[in-house]
């Protein structure tokens, strides 16, 4: 899983012990399969989070899922929707980890969905603001986070 330290992995092979490569980390716009994905996203929905903190994120800009009205506000910037497809938008634990991952400033991949089994790799972002507000068009309550991208990592 990426970012951090590349680890080495020990596999057996059929001469005994053999030493894995490590991960490799995807250049920022690589298309990639759902298998190469699920590697470091392991959930189906936009936001996985493991134990509170913030792991990744998906996105498809709203072309395939409209429900998720993601959108660029310039090419560093993306307004991302949070959690909730039906109703008004609760703070459920993955909209937590959005909104804590504020505070904390941590960095976490973002994958948006290309069509079926293609994804782009578009490089880390860091969640830089969060708001809880009533969307016009969508009728309901949204979390609305903006995510900022990581130039040099």
């Amino acid at each position: 899983m990426f970012p951090g330290p590349r680890r080495r992995r020990r596999r057996e092979g059929r001469r005994g012990a053999v030493e894995a490569p490590p991960p490799v980390r995807p250049r920022d716009d690589a298309i990639l399969t759902w298998a190469e994905v699920s590697r470091t996203h392991r959930v189906r929905h936009g936001v996985y989070q493991k134990d509170g903190r913030l792991v990744s994120l998906l996105t498809d800009f709203g072309r395939l899922n409209p429900c998720y009205p993601d959108a660029a506000a310039d090419e560093d910037t993306i307004l991302y929707v949070g959690h909730g497809r039906h109703g008004d938008q609760q703070l459920t634990p993955p909209n937590r980890a959005l909104l804590d991952a504020v505070r904390t400033g941590h960095a976490v991949p973002l994958f948006n969905k290309l069509g079926v089994g293609r994804w782009q790799h578009m490089g880390l972002w860091r969640v830089a603001a969060a708001e809880h507000r009533f969307d016009e068009s969508e009728r309901r309550m949204l979390w609305r986070f903006t995510l900022k991208r990581i130039l040099d990592f």
